[in-house]
Formats: C-alpha cells, sequence, structure tokens
C-alpha cells in the first residue's frame, strides 16, 4: 500500500513541461503535457547517462503515445508506464499520481509493472 504525498500545485507546472521533486527517497520527474491536470511520474534518472535530467527532457507523442525524449542521448521514455522505446531493459519506475484541489499528490512506493515486451 503506498501512501501519498503533496508535491505541488498543478499550476506550478507550465504545459507541455516537467519538473523534478523529491519523493520520499526518490528524484520524480512531473510531467503536464497540456493545460488540463492530467500529470504524469516517472523516475528522474536516465538510466542511459545515469544522470538527473528525464525532467528536462521533451514530451512527444509517438503512436498516438505520450513520450518525454531524454536530452542527453534522446531515447524516448513512455508517460503512462516508464517503458523505453529503444530498449525495454532500460525502462524506468513510474509513479501514480492523483490531482486533488489543484494539488498533485505522487505515491511514495512506485507502481510494480512489468514492461518487457508491452509495445
Amino acid at each position: 500500500m503506498s501512501s501519498w504525498l503533496a508535491v505541488c500545485h498543478v499550476d506550478d507546472i507550465i504545459p507541455g513541461t516537467g519538473v523534478c521533486a523529491l519523493v520520499g527517497e526518490a528524484q520524480v520527474a512531473l510531467f503536464r503535457p497540456y493545460a488540463d491536470q492530467q500529470i504524469f511520474a516517472l523516475s528522474n534518472i536516465d538510466p542511459f547517462a545515469q544522470a538527473s535530467v528525464l525532467s528536462r527532457g521533451l514530451i512527444a507523442e509517438h503512436n498516438q503515445q505520450l513520450w518525454i525524449v531524454s536530452p542527453l542521448k534522446k531515447q524516448h521514455f513512455r508517460l503512462s508506464d516508464g517503458y523505453c522505446l529503444e530498449d525495454a531493459e532500460y525502462s524506468i519506475a513510474s509513479y501514480s499520481v492523483k490531482v486533488e484541489s489543484g494539488m498533485i499528490h505522487v505515491a511514495i512506493a512506485a507502481n510494480d509493472r512489468n514492461c518487457s515486451g508491452d509495445e
């Protein structure tokens, strides 16, 4: 069972961008693709470069799905679950998010998921 941590207000994130927050012990990248209150949360660590940069990546659409493109080596990570388009072995943790009264809450424990072969 996850506990929830209030991180920031949804309006603190400019639509089309991401920000980084410390959630428990993890660096979590929060993304707001559109002007609505839909928020995605992934690990902020680029597994290819071992750098804390994914929150600064570009949000892109590919095959009718949203992805974050690493600013360093340009790999794509699906916003919905952290699946890595180029190599599933490098998929990253995703986090449950909820928005209540405009405040973004992130689950402290990462979601359990199997990324291999789900593309």
